[in-house]
């Protein structure tokens, strides 16, 4: 892998707008308590040796500086290549679903000029998987293929994720939004360097279309291959995906999956102590990260850093993210708590398995 460089596209929103967007990009959602979303995507870039990695930042990239900083968590802060923090196009996030924003690479063309790298695999941040994408890169050189995408068959209609139409493993067509059985993009792929800078000057007066919009009548003279992968997929939108992703890590098949010990998820670490469960504290399957201090009730939810739970309290089927306080006699249910805010004592906070209550974030 050391012919190959990494980048990170962060430089679009989701199109559903929801409090846990307003004041920060997808890419540095909170996952599972201790994580972001960024930090797949980081992991699996330099879990298979890629040494150097891109990040195309949107407009209110602060949260993503602030987690990824030097790049020290995921071996990136080196003389020799490292963590390139790269601005996005001076024209603003896509909410246009758009994930590979040809402006957004142009802009950014010396980074791939002045690489020596035979190919690049491109990712997004807001699909969770972990995957030895030094599979597939091989895959991608044993195939000869101009670009290799990861796929995996969909299991259920999402408006939001890139379908491909594909016949016999290459790449025929694309339409934005999946139905049950199609084959949906996964948001990473591998394509060879020189052709992506010929792609460049290909498509220049479409800049505002993303990559493979801007390519799709050409299918037939560039060899697009798909990568089918078997493994567990989280694709995050909107806060029912977000909500849902973060819930199906507490199954242990999942977690397993997500987390083996051969392909560990970097994160920012933290001087914290480890959560302490206090004298009468009842919690049941639910993941408590460093600095909590549990006096109440938890089940089947999951706790960010530094969060207080009061005696009297209760907390089911909720995420509450870090530095969060529920006071003695609070009720969450169904809720999504954003950073920093405090339940007041006796007050109820409640949505629905449908309709998942969100507070924003404490100001």
């Amino acid at each position: 892998m050391e012919k190959v460089i990494g980048l990170i596209t962060c430089n679009y929103s989701a199109k559903e707008s929801n409090p846990l967007t307003e004041s920060r990009p997808v890419a540095s959602l909170p996952y599972f308590g201790r994580y972001r979303l960024v930090d797949f995507a980081l992991s699996n870039l330099v879990n298979c040796g890629i040494r150097t990695v891109g990040m195309v930042m949107p407009y209110n990239y602060r949260s993503i500086i602030d987690h990824v900083c030097s790049g020290k968590d995921w071996d990136l802060d080196r003389k020799n290549g490292g963590l390139f923090i790269l601005p996005g196009s001076a024209f603003g996030t896509s909410r246009t679903g758009a994930r590979f924003l040809l402006r957004d690479l142009v802009h950014n063309k010396a980074y791939f000029t002045r690489s020596t790298a035979d190919a690049v695999i491109f990712s997004t941040a807001n699909f969770i998987f972990n995957i030895d994408l030094d599979q597939v890169y091989e895959a991608h050189k044993a195939s000869g293929a101009d670009i290799t995408v990861l796929t995996k068959t969909a299991s259920e209609k999402d408006a939001d994720v890139t379908a491909f139409d594909v016949i016999d493993g290459r790449v025929q067509g694309v339409r934005q939004g999946v139905n049950f059985g199609d084959t949906m993009f996964l948001d990473c792929f591998v394509i060879n360097r020189p052709l992506l800078l010929d792609m460049f000057d290909w498509y220049a007066p479409t800049d505002y279309l993303d990559l493979f919009e801007a390519m799709a009548g050409d299918f037939g003279r560039v060899d697009v291959r798909t990568h089918d992968f078997d493994g567990y997929v989280a694709p995050i939108f909107n806060k029912r995906t977000y909500f849902r992703a973060n819930m199906d890590v507490l199954d242990p098949r999942v977690s397993a999956e997500l987390f083996p010990a051969d392909r560990t998820v970097k994160t920012k670490t933290h001087d914290t102590p480890p959560a302490k469960f206090e004298v009468g504290s009842r919690v049941l399957n639910s993941a408590a990260s460093s600095g909590d201090r549990i006096y109440g009730s938890v089940s089947d939810s999951i706790l960010g850093r530094n969060v207080i739970i009061e005696a009297g309290a209760t907390v089911r089927n909720s995420i509450v993210m870090q530095g969060c306080v529920v006071k003695s006699g609070a009720r969450v249910e169904n809720a999504i708590v954003d950073r920093g805010n405090v339940v007041p004592a006796g007050t109820e906070l409640r949505g629905t398995p449908e309709d998942i209550l969100v507070t924003e974030k404490a100001s």
